[in-house]
C-alpha cells in the first residue's frame, strides 16, 4: 500500500472514529492492554533485537535509554492504557450555550482534529502513548517511529491493529505505521489529508518538520531547562530537587541543562553538586571559585545535553535569573526554589515556559503526572495547546446552531432582533 492510500485510509476511518461511542474507543484500549500483557515477551525480544543492533551502531547514549524497554516498562505501558480509559470523554463536552435568539440556539463542543501524524524517536514506549491518545481522542494517527526501534515498532502496531480489529472492526486502519525518510517527505506533502503533525525527537527533527510541510505542527525544538535556587531556599531541598531534576532520567526533554543560584547562597553549592557526583558540572566563573569544575561557555547556557552535564551559574538577583531564563531556555520547563511566596510569585507569573513549578521536580511535566492520562508530546507554542499535550489538546471546537427556519435577513432589515442570552 502505497504512502497515500495509507493516509487515505486513515482519513476515512478517522470520520468513522469521529462518530464511535465513547466505550467502542476504549474497548481497542482496553483489548490493547490485554494483547501487551499477553505477547509482553514478543515485545521484550523485538526490543531487544533493535538494541543489539543499536549496540553494535554505537547509537548515542541518550537514545540507546530511550530505546531500550523492560518489564517495567511494559508494565508502564499497560498501566497507561488503564489510565486513558479511565479519563473523562473528550469529545461532545459542551462549552459554551447561547441563545442567539428565540428558537435560535449556538453551542460550542469539543470534537477531534482528524488524521494526526506523529513522528518520535527512540521511544517506542511512545507509540503506545500516542496511539491510545489519538483512539481515545476520536483522530486517526500516522505513526513514524526512530529506525533504531523498528523492530519494535512494528510489534507494537501490530498488536494495536489487533486490537481495533478484533474490538472495533469497522475502525481498521485508524493508525498507520510508516517506517523510513522517503515516507515522511511523502507525509509531509499531504497537507489535504493530515491536520497536524507532531514531532517529538531533536531539535533537527522539529525543525525540518516545520520547514518541509505547510501542515500545521505542534511540539518543541529544545528541551533546555532551568532549576533555580533563590535566596530563600532551604539548602537540604535545593540539593535534592537539583538531583532529581537532572539524574531520575537525564535524556528526557524535562531533565535540567542549567542549575541557578543566588549569590547570597551560592555556599550551598559544593554540598547541591555532592548529591550527584556522577554529573560533569561546567560553571561560570563565579562558580568555580566554590565548586571545583570545568569552565562553562557562552554555549553552555543554550545546549540540551540529555546527558549527565550541567551547567552552574551564580545570578546576582531573582531578576537576574528570570532574565537568563527567558534568554537562553527554550520555554519547555523552569522551577524555583524557594520559601518566599513573593520571590515564587514573580518566578511564576514572569518566566515564559509551558510549565513553571515552585519547590518540585523539573521531571513533574509530563502529561501522566498531570493527569494527563499520557502525552503525544509537549508543546512551547502558543496557539492551540501548550505544555504537555494530552486528550485535551487532540481535539478542536465545532460551532452548532440549531434554528427554526430562521433568516439573516430579518436581523439585517430589523424585523428581529438578536438576544444574545448565555444559557450556560
Amino acid at each position: 500500500m502505497s504512502i497515500q492510500d495509507q493516509v487515505h485510509t486513515a482519513r476515512e476511518a478517522a470520520y468513522k472514529l469521529a462518530v464511535a461511542t465513547e466505550k467502542r474507543r476504549n474497548e481497542i484500549l482496553i483489548a490493547m492492554g490485554g494483547l501487551l500483557s499477553q505477547e509482553r515477551e514478543a515485545v521484550l525480544e523485538a526490543n531487544a533485537r533493535d538494541a543489539e543492533t543499536a549496540r553494535k551502531a554505537d547509537l548515542a547514549g541518550p537514545l540507546y535509554k530511550r530505546l531500550v524497554l523492560s518489564d517495567r516498562k511494559v508494565e508502564t505501558m499497560i498501566e497507561s492504557l488503564r489510565s486513558v480509559v479511565a479519563l473523562p470523554d473528550p469529545i461532545g463536552g459542551q462549552e459554551a450555550k447561547r441563545e442567539l435568539d428565540g428558537g435560535l440556539l449556538l453551542t460550542r463542543v469539543r470534537v477531534p482534529i482528524g488524521v494526526i501524524g506523529v513522528i518520535f524517536e527512540s521511544r517506542p514506549d511512545a507509540l503506545v502513548q500516542i496511539a491510545s491518545l489519538g483512539i481515545k481522542s476520536g483522530n486517526a494517527v500516522i505513526l513514524k517511529g526512530g529506525s533504531e526501534a523498528k523492530e519494535t515498532n512494528r510489534v507494537l502496531h501490530a498488536l494495536f491493529a489487533r486490537a481495533i480489529v478484533e474490538a472495533a472492526p469497522e475502525l481498521a486502519g485508524a493508525l498507520q505505521l510508516v517506517e523510513t525518510r522517503e515516507d515522511i517527505k511523502a507525509v509531509l506533502a499531504l497537507d489535504d489529508e493530515i491536520d497536524l503533525m507532531i514531532p517529538r525527537g531533536s531539535n533537527e527533527l522539529v525543525r525540518f518538520i516545520q520547514q518541509n510541510t505547510r501542515i500545521p505542527v505542534l511540539g518543541h525544538a529544545d528541551g533546555i531547562c532551568h532549576l533555580y535556587v533563590d535566596s530563600g531556599a532551604d539548602e537540604v531541598m535545593a540539593g535534592a530537587l537539583a538531583k532529581d531534576s537532572k539524574t531520575q532520567y537525564p535524556a528526557v526533554c524535562n531533565a535540567i541543562e542549567t542549575l541557578l543560584v543566588h549569590e547570597s547562597v551560592s555556599s550551598m553549592l559544593p554540598s547541591i553538586v555532592a548529591t550527584m557526583p556522577e554529573v560533569e558540572i561546567r560553571g561560570c566563573e563565579r562558580t568555580r571559585t566554590v565548586v571545583d569544575c570545568l569552565p562553562a561557555d557562552e554555549d553552555d547556557w543554550s545546549t540540551e545535553y540529555n546527558d549527565l552535564v550541567l551547567s552552574v551559574k551564580i545570578v546576582d538577583s531573582l531578576e537576574d535569573a528570570i532574565a537568563h531564563i527567558n534568554r537562553y531556555g527554550s520555554h519547555h520547563t523552569d522551577a524555583i526554589v524557594t520559601h518566599s511566596s513573593e520571590a515564587a510569585d514573580q518566578f511564576l507569573r514572569r518566566v515564559d515556559s509551558s510549565s513553571v513549578l515552585w519547590n518540585a521536580s523539573t521531571r513533574f511535566a509530563d502529561g501522566f503526572r498531570y493527569g494527563l492520562g499520557a502525552e503525544v508530546g509537549i508543546s512551547t507554542g502558543k496557539i492551540h495547546a501548550r505544555g504537555p499535550v494530552g486528550l485535551e489538546g487532540l481535539t478542536t471546537t465545532q460551532y452548532r446552531v440549531v434554528g427554526a427556519g430562521h433568516l439573516v435577513a430579518d436581523y439585517a432589515e430589523g424585523r428581529r432582533s438578536f438576544t444574545h442570552r448565555e444559557l450556560g
